[in-house]
């Protein structure tokens, strides 16, 4: 709780501005940021009935955010997808209308006559609930990154609306509330940029300080390699802009598989990916992570398998995959030049797992595993045959799965 004098706008405003600095600091909260701020607002006698922050997102699913806080419910989070039901939305906005007129600051006395036709219809809505007075700032962040800034507004319900001392507690607080969304932002655009181009595990050990080159430790993995077949002869029959897109639509058919069953997809490598499972506790057996990790597999297929059929029923192009599992000790950690670091597993199964998948024409067999993940995985096998890997010099034997049942969905 903050307290204050109501009588003194000045050490008002200075404790708000501190606890904003403290909350912003330790926190990554958002939600109990604003739901803190507005409180405060309110026990200084500032008559706050909505409040609202809105900023841009560096993500996959959504364009933005916003921060919502009303008198009566207290503060919430929403997300705008990029779709056009949200941008729809967004048109209605005064923050639409605010970067239509090229401006940084607008107030909006709800309580005068506005004119319907040319006012902002959320304006309307709201005076329609009782809103009598709308404030919104605009804050540009420095440029360099996706984040372009922040629009935060204040409304009352007061009958007078905001008073000028109002007006002047806002202006006071807002950079500091301004300073504190900003790093809120970064902070959450840095750990999704990271589990997008990472992976979330991968990411959440980069931002734990594990970036020095020749860092890593030996893990125990079921290992996962997908190769798309005849990814090669199809940019030379087609657009490559289309091909890039059904090769998407094809990583996300057997991506998902891995991700929902706990695997983490370390690297894409052209029409591939590479992913672990990894293991705690690699003596017990069988090995349940290595029977997710086939399973996963399975799923993936089928999946493929899927959308090809819809793909053939559309006149499109089809992609085949084949799929190689192998179990072994890898190196999880930084490898690269001293100012180019790729942070993923290297070793000698992650090798072996590549010459593995080399089999599958040969086999005829889209989903290949070693022995050594064999040995460990309780669901039933079927011996393909003992092959000699290339540039390995101990012939193994490779084993597929002997159903196509799928457990992760």
């Amino acid at each position: 709780m903050i307290v204050g004098s109501h009588s003194r706008k000045k050490p008002c405003t200075r404790q708000i501005v501190r606890w904003i600095t403290e909350q912003a600091t330790v926190l990554d909260d958002g939600v109990a940021l604003l739901d803190g701020f507005c409180k405060a607002l309110r026990d200084q006698a500032l008559p706050l009935w909505r409040m609202s922050v809105v900023t841009n997102a560096l993500d996959l699913s959504v364009r933005g955010f916003s921060f919502d806080w009303h008198s009566d419910r207290g503060a919430s989070l929403a997300s705008a997808s990029y779709g056009a039901e949200d941008f729809d939305a967004f048109e209605r906005s005064p923050l639409h209308a605010l970067l239509a007129d090229g401006r940084t600051f607008a107030r909006w006395r709800l309580g005068d006559d506005l004119n319907a036709a040319s006012a902002v219809p959320e304006l309307l809505d709201l005076r329609a609930e009782g809103g009598t007075d709308y404030v919104l700032h605009l804050i540009w962040f420095a440029p360099g990154t996706a984040l372009k800034g922040v629009a935060i507004s204040f409304a009352t319900d007061a009958p007078s609306g905001f008073s000028n001392d109002d007006m002047a507690v806002l202006d006071e607080v807002l950079p500091a509330l301004g300073l504190a969304i900003c790093k809120l932002s970064l902070s959450r655009t840095l750990q999704e940029a990271l589990a997008t181009y990472l992976g979330s595990e991968t990411s959440t050990r980069v931002l734990e300080g594990n970036i020095r080159r020749g860092e890593g430790k030996t893990v125990a993995a079921a290992i996962l390699l997908a190769d798309f077949r005849g990814f090669t002869t199809l940019t030379d029959q087609d657009d490559p802009v289309k091909v890039v897109g059904w090769l998407d639509e094809h990583f996300d058919a057997i991506g998902e598989p891995v991700t929902r069953c706990g695997g983490e997809i370390l690297k894409f490598m052209g029409d591939g990916f590479l992913a672990i499972f990894p293991v705690s506790d690699p003596k017990n057996q069988p090995c349940a992570t290595c029977g997710v990790a086939l399973d996963a597999a399975d799923w993936a297929l089928a999946s493929n398998r899927a959308l090809n059929e819809r793909r053939r029923q559309a006149g499109l192009p089809q992609l085949e995959v084949h799929l190689a599992l192998h179990f072994g000790q890898v190196v999880y950690g930084n490898v690269g030049t001293s100012r180019r670091l790729d942070f993923t597993v290297i070793g000698r199964a992650v090798n072996e797992a590549s010459r593995i998948e080399e089999l599958c024409d040969d086999a005829g067999r889209p989903v290949l595993v070693s022995d050594t993940f064999a040995e460990r995985c309780a669901r039933p096998l079927q011996l393909v045959g003992t092959f000699a890997l290339r540039g390995l010099e101990r012939r193994q034997q490779i084993w597929a799965p002997a159903d196509d049942s799928v457990n992760c969905r």
